[in-house]
């Protein structure tokens, strides 16, 4: 039985060797792929998109590289897609941050600031960027198979995600406004947190995309 491949997109952004250890450590039958070569990105059995940083320095990279055009054909493909945190933002079809910058556009909907005088329901201040542990809110997904209901993950970001199509969301979070922290759609699912980060419910994450076939 030939190995499943796994292919991390490498577009210089982020620390992709966190991500790619904890994909090695939930299946290590596969083969774990860091790659800025979109041909071995096609020739992966599932694909993982993560991203960290500003978002005009990322869409700028996956632009150069190619790489959007590259992720709507993977996707089209039907193969398994996951995008983490800048990753799932860069999904979007705009961000408010660095003054505005269009998205790649596969996903309908927004990239939002928390804003500099954040707050809860109570008029408490809330700090910027969302850092930390939250609990997540989730659908029956087959990616949240094994995953409790409010589980906890780690959050790292300033600006957050509202889709436009309520049939995306596969988990909500609150942090003074209720925001989408998963969506998917078909093949394709996204997160705002790092599950490499968030422990026995973000290695479960994980170990599920590495064996789930794409349908929801």
């Amino acid at each position: 039985m030939t190995k499943q491949t796994v292919a991390v997109i490498d577009y210089g952004m982020g620390n992709l060797h966190s991500v790619a250890s904890a994909l090695s450590h939930v299946a290590p039958e596969q083969q774990v792929v860091v790659t800025a070569d979109p041909a071995v990105v096609a020739a992966a059995d599932r694909v993982v998109f993560p991203g960290v940083g500003a978002i005009r320095d990322c869409m700028a990279e996956i632009k150069r590289l190619g790489f959007d055009k590259l992720l709507r054909e993977q996707i089209a493909t039907g193969k398994p897609v996951l995008g983490i945190c800048v990753g799932m933002q860069a999904l979007m079809e705009h961000s408010e941050e660095n003054g505005g910058v269009d998205c790649i556009g596969i996903l309908p909907g927004k990239v939002r600031f928390f804003g500099e005088n954040h707050q809860n329901a109570a008029g408490n201040h809330l700090k910027v960027p969302h850092m930390g542990w939250n609990q997540v809110k989730h659908n029956d997904h087959p990616l949240w198979a094994g995953i409790e209901q409010d589980s906890r993950f780690y959050f790292v970001h300033s600006f957050y995600v509202f889709a436009e199509d309520s049939d995306m969301i596969a988990a909500t979070c609150d942090y003074g406004v209720t925001f989408h922290a998963a969506l998917t759609r078909s093949n394709l699912f996204a997160v705002q947190f790092h599950p490499e980060k968030s422990h026995t419910a973000g290695l479960q994450l994980l170990k599920n995309f590495l064996h789930w076939d794409g349908r929801a």
